[in-house]
């Protein structure tokens, strides 16, 4: 599907960033004769994959924060079929892109890029607003060398002290209460990651790296890092202190701001205090039509949908299970990755049944309850409940857990056997599908800013240099 050239007064240019669901342009406002970033969604996409609240929750939050260390939304125009956002152009690329190329930055340098971090971190907590995705690819360079913050799609918005649940964030720079499976602070979570960032800068390298994701969250949970030989005993003292695995007696962001080491040439970065004439009204217009489409096209409702750090835990080489709390042994719990609708999968979970001679005796909000079939004998031994939810991650690939309340395990082997075969059944794809065993993180759909958060499912498209692939 085509772009437009124009939209209103500002006439589109080159693709600067792509993702799975969004492409941003660079533009010209034709008025003022000055770039900015326009990010074009589609609106359809967004209601298939269900992203309306996130998007929503992204642009609106970004309206709300004027700091000059934070990537701006200026205005948000709507078609039948778009959504265009009118971003700040930030020409200098993401940071991650700096790193690549000079390894470390100097002392100097990568002090005033934190300072430039924490004093835009410590203004969004100000306003209950915390980013959940702190990395280098987030953090975009200006033209004079000045940091700032962009993609809020993993944000939440809470009162100070309210505690979040939802696992969410990039692996190597999130906070262990984060993936612990506990309701957490935003604050506390969003300091642990500039502290990683703060290492990186000076080190060339993350604190916490490891391809297997297992092992990389055991040096999390322990903080296990070396510094390097030429960590000055301020910096490590800082970083201890960010670093710190208990979130309870971690550094806070005020603390930070006193520290000696990150005192030296300090400027404070001011944003604006309260603008209570911001206006939220092209954000609500440009969802306005969306709103009840979902029935109207037909598109089935997930009860529940998948973010990333979900769907990481349901690899095979990750089971934070044993490092968090322990395996309820009386419940048996796998999970099945499908390669089919949701709808097909159902569809699927009855043949398997079937198979292993069992019956479905009923299917409510995609999930599926399968009792053995009734024999006349005077042994129940054999007796056994099963039950089967399907989650959709995309519209064509879904997880199926399936869970055993009580019974034998032959047959629950069997059914599952039957299952897992169906599952990855397509033509010309002889893959093995992926089971994994009850994890113990991101399993709580919390309701976060008066939603549930459907807010993961596009986190492994190609970055949008900085700007959110929505």
């Amino acid at each position: 599907m085509g772009f437009a050239k124009s939209i209103g007064k500002y006439q589109l240019s080159r693709t600067i960033g792509e993702g799975t669901f969004a492409k941003v342009k660079l533009a010209l406002n034709t008025s003022t004769d000055q770039y900015v970033a326009i990010k074009i969604i589609d609106k359809q996409m967004v209601m298939e994959n269900k992203l309306m609240e996130q998007v929503k929750r992204e642009i609106s939050t970004m309206k709300l924060l004027n700091h000059p260390n934070i990537v701006r939304i200026h205005e948000v125009i709507a078609t039948k079929t778009k959504i265009y956002i009118v971003m700040e152009y930030v020409s200098g690329g993401q940071l991650s892109d700096k790193l690549s190329y000079l390894k470390k930055l100097s002392e100097q340098e990568a002090r005033l890029y934190f300072q430039q971090l924490i004093d835009a971190v410590e203004y969004c907590h100000c306003r209950g607003v915390y980013h959940r995705d702190l990395k280098p690819e987030n953090l975009l360079l200006d033209t004079k060398g000045n940091l700032k913050i962009s993609d809020f799609g993993l944000s939440a918005l809470r009162k100070p002290g309210d505690l979040l649940s939802t696992a969410c964030g990039s692996p190597c720079y999130v906070a262990p209460e984060v993936i612990a499976n506990k309701n957490y602070d935003g604050a506390t979570s969003d300091v642990w990651s500039c502290g990683v960032i703060l290492f990186e800068l000076l080190s060339g390298y993350l604190p916490f790296d490891d391809r297997n994701l297992m092992s990389l969250y055991r040096k999390i949970s322990k903080a296990e890092y070396r510094y390097p030989d030429w960590f000055t005993k301020r910096q490590k003292n800082l970083i201890s202190r960010i670093l710190d695995p208990n979130a309870q007696t971690r550094i806070t962001i005020a603390e930070i701001i006193e520290n000696e080491w990150f005192q030296t040439n300090y400027k404070t970065s001011l944003g604006i205090v309260c603008d209570e004439d911001i206006s939220l009204e092209d954000v609500n217009a440009a969802f306005s039509d969306m709103e009840g489409k979902d029935n109207e096209m037909g598109i089935p409702k997930s009860p529940s949908f998948i973010n990333a750090f979900r769907l990481i835990a349901m690899s095979n080489d990750l089971d934070l299970s044993g490092l968090f709390e322990e395996q309820d042994e009386e419940k048996q719990k796998i999970r099945l990755g499908s390669r089919h609708p949701i709808h097909e999968t159902i569809e699927k979970i009855k043949y398997a049944a079937k198979d292993a001679s069992l019956s479905v005796e009923g299917i409510y909000n995609s999930k599926v309850r399968i009792h053995q079939k009734q024999k006349m004998t005077r042994c129940s031994r054999s007796y056994f409940n099963l039950s089967a939810e399907v989650i959709e991650v995309t519209p064509t690939h879904c997880v199926v857990e399936i869970s055993k309340s009580a019974g034998e395990l032959r047959g629950y082997k069997e059914f599952c056997k039957s299952l897992s075969s169906l599952l990855t059944d397509k033509p010309g794809d002889s893959d093995e599908p992926k089971v994994s065993t009850d994890t113990s993180f991101a399993e709580k759909n919390d309701q976060e800013n008066g939603s549930s958060e459907e807010e993961g499912s596009n986190r492994g498209t190609k970055e949008l240099c900085g700007y959110s692939s929505s």
